[in-house]
């Protein structure tokens, strides 16, 4: 599929792709009209999947992801995008017309609501937005009790509703098949060779400082960083084509050789990235992060 005007993420997301766009290798087959289905089954912020809607001729897009919160917003955008746009008109049109206090204070409402009195649908949809567009840095976190935590952004202009994107975000998700899932569900339903699957897991952390793995109630620890490692080779037994992003331990520890042992016979290569590694600003610029394939990328 190929849209007139480009889509793209409509959320600002941890750990989110679209600054590494061009160092992602992706297979020649997908150039080539070859591939059929894609799956992505941690689709945040989804950067890598408006690329491909938005360049390539895939029929078929499967995005899922255990975030339930994360998924609602995309249905949402997916059937009824012009009711949240409303409703996201009316977040904007009273929070800029506040005093930086009044924003804060106002904040911190919409915050209480949404966690202690949960609604569902498109109501719900549009405080998510509306948090992630005025919250700290643009995250998405979650306290052992599952409930939103990330504290107020202090933005003189943040512009919660871009009315045109979300139109376009809108005409690219029709055609694509959301729900929440487990990545291991993928083992259920991959069984053809003219399948991408991009993983973007919540990255196996540094250090104790860098360990943000809070996108929902479960914790993504080193077993199942293994477990998706099981699932990654039990696909590409399958044929399916496979890219795999992850951190780098050796930023900090050159003898760490946790991925190399788990993606054993799969092509290890490093991108830069502008992350944190921890909270001390020295330590803060590029670093590398991984990309793990089971093609050859000399020709992407």
């Amino acid at each position: 599929m190929s849209i007139d005007t480009p889509s793209k993420p409509f959320i600002k997301w941890a750990g989110g792709k679209s600054q590494l766009i061009g160092q992602l290798k992706y297979p020649i087959e997908l150039k080539n009209g070859l591939i059929t289905n894609y799956y992505e089954p941690f689709l945040g912020g989804g950067a890598v999947f408006f690329d491909i809607i938005n360049h390539y001729p895939v029929k078929n897009f499967y995005l899922s992801d255990i975030n339930q919160e994360l998924i609602l917003v995309y249905q949402i955008i997916q059937k009824d995008v012009s009711t949240l746009i409303d409703l996201l008109q009316a977040y904007q049109q009273k929070y800029l017309r506040l005093d930086q206090a009044k924003r804060k204070a106002y904040f911190y409402e919409i915050r209480d609501k949404y966690n202690n009195k949960p609604i569902s649908g498109i109501n719900r949809a549009a405080q998510m937005i509306f948090l992630n567009k005025t919250c700290f840095n643009g995250l998405f976190r979650l306290n052992k009790k599952g409930g939103f935590n990330v504290p107020f952004g202090d933005y003189k202009n943040p512009k919660i509703l871009d009315e045109s994107n979300l139109m376009n975000v809108s005409k690219s998700l029709q055609k694509v098949e959301l729900k929440v899932a487990d990545f291991r569900d993928l083992e259920k339903v991959v069984t053809t060779e003219d399948t991408f699957i991009y993983f973007d897991p919540p990255y196996r952390p540094l250090n104790k400082t860098s360990n943000f793995t809070s996108y929902s109630k479960t914790n993504f620890d080193e077993q199942t960083q293994i477990s998706l490692a099981n699932t990654f080779k039990v696909l590409n037994d399958r044929g399916a084509k496979l890219m795999l992003s992850n951190s780098d331990p050796k930023n900090v520890d050159k003898k760490d050789n946790f991925f190399e042992t788990q993606y054993a016979g799969f092509n290890i290569q490093r991108v830069l990235a502008n992350r944190m590694i921890n909270s001390v600003a020295t330590q803060r610029g590029k670093i590398t992060e991984l990309l793990i394939t089971n093609y050859p990328t000399t020709q992407s």
